[in-house]
């Protein structure tokens, strides 16, 4: 592709890694011909590990806990809340052994290696932690996209620190992940609130979060977090994400403290059934303040007195050059800069080539476009082309230090790395 490659390109490659792994439900029912009235399977699956003697029980409980305690911790809470999570069977935790307890557990349990396949569309946000560090460095939180067994996707994290002179360093991810789950449920519809909880995570790589509620089934697709600050100055990390049914997708935002535990809500309003949505940092005039992609080819500027209700909008950046004729949207949320608004963009061109470039929004009035690239920022090169999807280069966020871009991609749908590139230069480039 013509043009001036820009950006400083970071020799840091973050790949998917099956060995990590969660605990996960696994249930079987019986197919409609095949129902067996007042015998469920789950049932079948019960009477049949009872027949175990005392000695087999045993054995096979014991290749059970060896296997899942080298990298898990906990265990045996977990296989005894996945035994009384069963339905439709005729004993209890009262009528079987610990052991027996335990071993049925494992029969309605499995490991799910949720970035089996890929890892990748990053966002970083600035880290609440900025101890420690050297003068000049800071240090950053991010969320990937994993993909696992039959194409679900999940969200995983990692902790970071950007060091002065340019290097990214990424915490090696811990050996061990918490399997999450809903500690609480409120409201109606689409005014449900799900907390879900990591419970042990020692540090941010230990959660996970893959699908717990029905309209995420599919995946937990693409979180674009924001470091939100309120008009009282109080800090919110929260992130719009696509939740896929496997039949709709719809926006949703998770709203965390920490990286233990997470609420998780729906979006309403007519703006909210697409994809792609990504929060201002703050308010403006205030009104909370939104980019979206709803129409599936456009990017939309919302505002709204109602941080979960979204309607309407103006359509206000649209396709103007070849590598984005297709759709245009954005990589994560506006980064607020001295000269106005820095919105990183997703263009989609020929061949279903995905390229990222990005424009300048006025401060005041975000409809406002300064000016925008031409050509893109980083486009699929022959080194950076091959993958589960390939020609795609994609980011959900990066964040400005010091007047330098730090840019997490995602590579064919496969991998993340790294670039960088002075706001000056990136400014320049634009017209």
């Amino acid at each position: 592709m013509p043009g001036t490659d820009i950006m400083t390109h970071i020799p840091l490659v973050l790949r998917p890694d099956p060995s990590r792994t969660v605990i996960r439900p696994f249930f079987a029912s019986d197919q409609p011909p095949f129902v067996v009235e007042g015998h469920t399977r789950a049932q079948r699956i019960v009477d049949r590990v009872l027949t175990l003697d005392e000695a087999d029980l045993a054995n096979e409980l014991d290749r059970v806990m060896t296997s899942l305690s080298s990298r898990h911790r906990d265990v045996e809470e977990v296989l005894l809340r996945q035994f009384s999570e069963v339905k439709g069977i005729s004993v209890g935790r009262d009528d079987v052994s610990h052991k027996c307890a335990l071993l049925l557990g494992a029969y309605f349990s499995e490991e799910y290696s949720f970035e089996a396949a890929a890892l990748f569309n990053p966002c970083m946000i600035l880290h609440a932690d900025q101890t420690n560090l050297e003068p000049g460095a800071i240090r950053f939180a991010m969320s990937l996209r994993g993909i696992g067994e039959g194409h679900v996707s999940s969200v995983t994290f990692r902790i970071g620190t950007w060091k002065p002179g340019g290097d990214v360093i990424v915490d090696a991810p811990s050996g061990t992940v918490v399997s999450p789950r809903i500690e609480s449920a409120e409201g109606d519809g689409l005014d449900t609130i799900t907390r879900v909880t990591c419970a042990g995570a020692a540090d941010a790589s230990e959660s996970v979060l893959f699908p717990v509620t029905e309209s995420q089934r599919q995946g937990i697709e693409d979180l674009r977090m924001v470091r939100f600050v309120d008009d009282d100055a109080a800090v919110h990390y929260l992130g719009t994400y696509t939740a896929y049914s496997g039949a709709a997708a719809r926006s949703e935002m998770l709203t965390a403290s920490n990286f233990r535990t997470f609420d998780m809500r729906p979006l309403k309003g007519s703006a909210s059934t697409g994809k792609g949505m990504a929060l201002f940092p703050r308010r403006i005039d205030g009104r909370y303040a939104m980019l979206s992609r709803h129409d599936n080819e456009n990017i939309w500027l919302l505002f709204s007195d109602d941080l979960y209700t979204w309607n309407g909008g103006e359509k206000i950046i649209t396709p103007k050059y070849f590598w984005e004729f297709y759709q245009i949207g954005n990589c994560g949320s506006p980064i607020e800069i001295e000269e106005g608004w820095l919105v990183l963009t997703h263009g989609v061109g020929s061949v279903r080539n995905y390229c990222i470039g990005a424009c300048l929004l006025d401060r005041d009035d975000p409809s406002k476009i300064l000016k925008r690239m031409s050509l893109p920022l980083v486009h699929p090169s022959p080194k950076e082309r091959d993958g589960y999807v390939p020609n795609v280069v994609y980011s959900c966020g990066g964040i400005v230090h010091e007047r330098i871009l730090l840019l997490p991609y995602g590579v064919a749908d496969s991998f993340a790395t790294f670039a960088s590139v002075a706001l000056d230069d990136l400014l320049a480039a634009m017209v």
